[in-house]
């Protein structure tokens, strides 16, 4: 002998056919309800005459132009003294972006400090390992790096020339003009004791 479970049975079954068919019944007069006005507007549409095309703009007719060199110089083609005078200017360009003939080097591979300004580097100490100085410093994203003489940090080709105990001296490259570049000295100290930083 089967047991069902309390609440199954004849009647829970009923009630779910007569859902069904009262839902089916609902979803067919929904669809129905507009479709007869739709047709009617859209055969509306279909008998109406078609409105005539715009005509196709006229396309004005160019003539040809037959270039004949004759006497001409040659459009393409620079002569002796305009070639001159281009090499001449371009020199001159190049002689004033770069007086001093300083500039950084820009194929160089960026270290990871060059990512930040150096106000945002914090110095945090210094070690001295096998007769090489190294000064510790602190990313914001509180990353701790060590960092010695020729390495390079901050937003402008900044390259460390001295590591002191108390501070970072480097030289950064600072464009002041397109193409002119002079040299500025910077410096990354550590906090005094009991300055917040």
């Amino acid at each position: 002998m089967s047991r069902r479970a309390p609440g199954f049975g004849r009647p829970v079954l009923a009630l779910v056919l007569v859902l069904a068919v009262a839902v089916a019944i609902l979803l067919t007069a929904c669809a129905d309800a507009g479709l007869a006005e739709l047709d009617a507007d859209a055969e509306r549409v279909m008998a109406r005459p078609p409105e005539p095309l715009e005509p196709i703009p006229a396309i004005p007719l160019t003539h040809p132009f037959l270039y004949r060199s004759g006497d001409r110089r040659d459009p393409f083609a620079m002569d002796d003294q305009a070639a001159e005078q281009a090499a001449e200017q371009a020199a001159e360009v190049v002689q004033a972006r770069r007086p001093s003939g300083l500039s950084p080097d820009l194929r160089r591979p960026r270290e990871p400090l060059e990512d930040y300004p150096l106000d945002a580097l914090r110095m945090v100490g210094t070690l001295e390992q096998h007769g090489t100085r190294w000064a510790l410093v602190t990313s914001p994203d509180g990353t701790l790096h060590r960092v010695r003489v020729g390495q390079y940090l901050g937003l402008n080709h900044g390259r460390i020339t001295r590591v002191e105990p108390n501070r970072l001296v480097l030289t950064e490259m600072v464009e002041t003009q397109p193409g002119q570049w002079e040299p500025r000295q910077a410096s990354v100290t550590l906090p005094e004791a009991g300055i917040p930083q």
